[in-house]
């Protein structure tokens, strides 16, 4: 393995910046911690282009501008394993996106691998080479890094360059190059990093089998916490769990009181952060209150549990026929919310609609 160059000087950022302007792919990682924050703390970048290993110490208080022309120029592909968080990362510290990516995790769902493939799991896969994760645990805001840390973050870029030409090839084999354009190209939309805090509740597992009130108090305190949690700079969890909304939401309390009283909020809640539920349940802002879909029973209708697998067999007819898994072209979720009514998801669009997305309308009558 060659040996990783440590940069920690802004001084040596542009000299690298030019090397990376000539080749066709530059692999990408990053280290970052976010166990006790909103948003991720990136500790170390890692770039990897024609043979050379770069580990870049984004502590050092360097900006990372100098590297964004070439992490942001066409036509050189990023090569990145499951990048979301990576991206992710880098635009809360750049505010740029890093682009055009060609995620392998992705990629390696396309022709047929399991679609949440590991790093480590994918090399082996496809280059039948073994790696050491034993840093998986490590904390990379520590200075400085041992040789084995570097050793680990060093094979994290190591092979993808030629994990994507491998997967290059058998993709353009299957003629499925555009299907890892179209989900690539989707994770370069500044809106997954930045999402607007009032639609915070669309992360919410469940909400829809919520009754219209009880639904509308869950948004209310759902967007209170993201806001919340982002002035904070704190996880969402640590200022109330999902279970305590839906409980808060459902019981509706009026006093911090009863609201610690209810089974799901922890007794160690915060009471800033218990005053702020309940103005959150007295005072919902108006995007809360519009009921933009309408409630799903807890138990689809015996109709509906008929069209929900049918639809499942016709997407798993489909995936054995091209190899992959269902999952790839419409997860489970999909199919309930398409039976329910619901229209608006990826299965039914893109490349996923021509290969399964027509004939699951079709299907519906």
């Amino acid at each position: 393995m060659p040996d990783a160059i440590w940069i920690d000087r802004a001084a040596d950022l542009p000299p690298l910046a030019a090397l990376l302007a000539a080749p066709d792919w530059i692999g990408l990682d990053t280290e970052f911690l976010r166990e006790r924050t909103f948003f991720p703390k990136l500790c170390l970048l890692q770039l990897a282009a024609a043979g050379n290993i770069w580990c870049i110490d984004t502590l050092s208080g360097s900006s990372l501008e100098p590297l964004v022309p070439a992490l942001t120029a066409a036509p050189c592909r990023k090569v990145i394993h499951a990048a979301r968080q990576d991206l992710e990362a880098f635009y809360l510290t750049s505010r740029r996106i890093i682009a055009p990516v060609f995620d392998t995790q992705v990629a390696a769902a396309c022709i047929g691998l399991k679609p949440q493939i590991g790093y480590a799991e994918l090399v082996k896969v496809l280059l039948n080479v073994t790696l050491a994760k034993g840093q998986t645990r490590t904390d990379w805001s520590k200075r400085p890094l041992s040789p084995e840390q570097l050793d680990y973050a060093a094979e994290d870029v190591m092979y993808l360059e030629e994990l994507a030409r491998r997967l290059t090839e058998r993709l353009r084999a299957l003629g499925r190059e555009h299907w890892v354009a179209e989900d690539c190209a989707a994770l370069e939309e500044p809106d997954l990093y930045e999402p607007d805090p009032e639609r915070a509740w669309m992360k919410l597992r469940g909400l829809a089998q919520l009754q219209p009130e009880p639904r509308s108090r869950a948004k209310a305190i759902a967007i209170w916490r993201e806001r919340t949690a982002r002035e904070r700079d704190l996880p969402r969890s640590w200022i109330v769990p999902d279970a305590a909304i839906f409980d808060a939401a459902q019981r509706n309390p009026t006093s911090v009181a009863a609201l610690k009283a209810l089974r799901e909020v922890p007794s160690t809640l915060n009471e800033t952060f218990a005053r702020g539920m309940l103005e959150a349940l007295r005072a919902p802002p108006a995007v809360a209150l519009a009921d933009e879909e309408p409630s799903q029973d807890l138990r689809p209708t015996p109709e509906q549990k008929a069209m929900i697998e049918r639809l499942n067999k016709a997407v798993d007819l489909k995936a054995a026929e091209l190899g992959v898994s269902a999952e790839v072209l419409a997860p489970r979720g999909e199919i309930k919310a398409l039976a329910l009514g619901k229209r608006e998801l990826p299965s039914l669009a893109g490349w996923r609609r021509r290969e399964i997305g027509e004939s699951l309308l079709a299907s519906l009558g």
